[in-house]
């Protein structure tokens, strides 16, 4: 199956809308495990035992795991996510953001290094810097659009004047990715999820590609008001899947031994708000 398809199989098995973020911190690790860098594979392998049936996808984040030199420990994760979780795809949270072949060689290392279903994107330098990434059939690319940040305003925000209707940088980005970017079919955006009234806006303008909207949890996203904004769905199934992530929330829901237990509940808990909002 491609991406778009693992996701729609994973939202029905699961009945979940929610992703995992993977961002291991050493320093927040419990008991023993504390500040040991070595424990990230086990740390973040526990996690994905205790939720993979409560997920419509895990989405580690690479830097957490390069800032320790654990690269080694991010392809064992990945690989016991292939064995326990085969039916949840894996979202590689990298941000790319080149072109040519600095471009396929990230593509490689998303795909084929790592085995991802899907990789996120920064699309600033245009659609030569997102190509490379689809020529791997049915892998996904997800692009930065209206990012959480309170900086994401600096540029997301802007009016482009040469383009009709002067949208805003964020808008004309969704219309590239439900139209002529999206040639293989497997594009989604990153939308935060602080900003309700712009993912509503994101979704107005791209109603069929999948968002990835993170923020919920920690970060203080409303759940309802972000399944409000981007879900979509008719008479004859849905038609605009949202992905949301919550990563701390559920990582860090015990500094005990009982870690793995409590982020269960913790993303049962969020599964379950997340399905209300949609009204399932």
């Amino acid at each position: 199956m491609d991406f778009i398809d693992m996701l729609r199989a994973a939202e029905r098995t699961n009945r979940s809308l929610l992703c995992v973020g993977l961002d291991p911190e050493p320093a927040r690790f419990p008991g023993a495990w504390k500040g040991d860098p070595s424990r990230i594979y086990e740390f973040c392998a526990a996690i994905v035992d205790a939720t993979q049936d409560l997920v419509i996808a895990f989405k580690p984040q690479i830097a957490y795991f390069a800032a320790y030199s654990a690269e080694a420990q991010l392809e064992k994760l990945m690989a016991h996510m292939r064995a326990v979780a085969p039916q949840v795809p894996v979202i590689l949270d990298a941000k790319r953001g080149d072109i040519g072949s600095t471009a396929e060689q990230y593509a490689k290392e998303a795909f084929v290094r790592y085995g991802a279903d899907a990789v996120t994107l920064s699309p600033f330098m245009g659609y030569d810097s997102v190509e490379p990434y689809l020529r791997h059939p049915g892998k996904g690319a997800i692009l930065l659009c209206r990012t959480s940040n309170p900086g994401g305003s600096d540029l997301q925000n802007r009016r482009l004047a040469d383009v009709d209707g002067q949208p805003r940088v964020y808008e004309h980005l969704a219309s590239l990715a439900q139209g002529d970017w999206n040639r293989n079919g497997q594009l989604g955006l990153v939308v935060g999820a602080t900003y309700p009234e712009e993912i509503a806006r994101v979704r107005e303008l791209a109603p069929t590609v999948p968002l990835l909207i993170p923020g919920v949890g920690a970060q203080g996203g409303d759940a309802r008001a972000t399944v409000q904004a981007g879900y979509r769905a008719d008479a004859n199934g849905i038609t605009g899947l949202v992905i949301v992530n919550s990563s701390r929330a559920v990582l860090y829901a015990s500094s005990g031994d009982d870690f793995a237990a409590a982020a269960r509940q913790a993303a049962l808990a969020t599964r379950d708000e997340l399905n209300a909002a949609r009204g399932a």
